[in-house]
């Protein structure tokens, strides 16, 4: 027996927890769903049908229609957060790590702190806020004089699915910020002192040295929003409800997935296309993430130290 052969083992017996409940938890339903999708419901039971529901979701008009529909508005959902969240955050990073600004700590903390709310909070909140009746958006514009400028925002079918994506950067922007705040103090003090010497600082010193060194960061924060947003459901849920109204404009995977599966007001839950929907969901995902990891992953390594 080898040296290694027992530090091995023991590699095993402390992994083991771990993946049985991961095998419990995610594998076994997974596989579960995938399965469920294979099959129709039938007066009698349920029979095997292959790929029969895929079509029927892709080829129906009915099905397809509610479908694209979902699935375009959630690419709009992610680029949102893609674009708002990600460089806000980054910014707020390289701002929070500035060895002289004061209070760091409790801007950091101020900024992260809605991450650890729930979402029926962070929904519902915000609800109160944008209304028109009883909410406080409407008297903080008119305080500055913008008062022409509010619109009940998330009752208007061209600016409800942007509102709801914006509440998501809101509430989860800490997230980016935390991760590339941590990437930051991570850059060894003799790079930046070299940079100081060549005469890089400043916003130079960010662009130049920081922003190529915290690039693998950035790059796992993205596929971190992908993954995120692709999975959404309870922040429309609680906001915008079951129907993701008005007329299905913030309608995601998520929800029609919801809807689909279980069921609501006066249509009828059926599982397996529930299911069906579902794995789409896992593939676009798992194409997403295969993409990050053998097409952009290994060119942000080279930045790695």
């Amino acid at each position: 027996m080898s040296e290694r052969t027992p530090f091995r083992w023991h590699i095993a017996v402390f992994l083991a927890p771990a993946v049985v409940i991961y095998t419990l938890v995610m594998i076994i339903p997974l596989f579960a769903t995938l399965d469920l999708s294979l099959y129709s419901a039938t007066e009698t039971g349920t029979k095997f049908v292959g790929l029969e529901n895929f079509r029927t979701l892709f080829g129906d008009a009915h099905w397809a229609e509610q479908f694209w529909n979902a699935f375009w508005n959630n690419v709009w959902f992610f680029l949102i957060n893609m674009a708002v969240q990600n460089p806000v955050g980054i910014a707020l990073a390289a701002l929070l790590s500035l060895p002289r600004l004061r209070f760091a700590a409790l801007y950091r903390s101020a900024i992260f702190v809605p991450t650890i709310l729930s979402f029926v909070i962070v929904g519902f909140v915000w609800k109160l806020i944008l209304s028109p009746i009883w909410g406080i958006a409407p008297s903080m514009l008119a305080a500055i004089g913008l008062r022409h400028l509010f619109e009940p925002w998330l009752g208007q079918e061209t600016t409800a699915l942007t509102t709801v994506a914006l509440i998501s950067v809101w509430q989860f922007i800490g997230i980016p910020m935390m991760l590339i705040y941590a990437a930051l103090l991570s850059i060894p003090e003799e790079v930046i002192e070299a940079a100081e010497v060549d005469g890089i600082t400043g916003m130079a010193q960010f662009w130049k040295i920081k922003l190529p060194l915290i690039l693998p960061s950035i790059g796992i924060i993205s596929i971190l929003t992908f993954v995120g947003n692709f999975n959404a459901f309870d922040l429309i849920y609680v906001a915008q409800g079951a129907l993701a109204g008005p007329d299905f404009s913030t309608d995601i995977l998520g929800t029609f997935m919801y809807r689909t599966f279980f069921g609501f007001q006066l249509q009828l839950g059926d599982p397996n296309m529930g299911a069906t929907i579902a794995s789409v969901m896992f593939f676009i995902i798992l194409i997403g993430v295969c993409l990050y990891l053998f097409g952009i992953q290994r060119r942000l390594r080279r930045y790695q130290f």
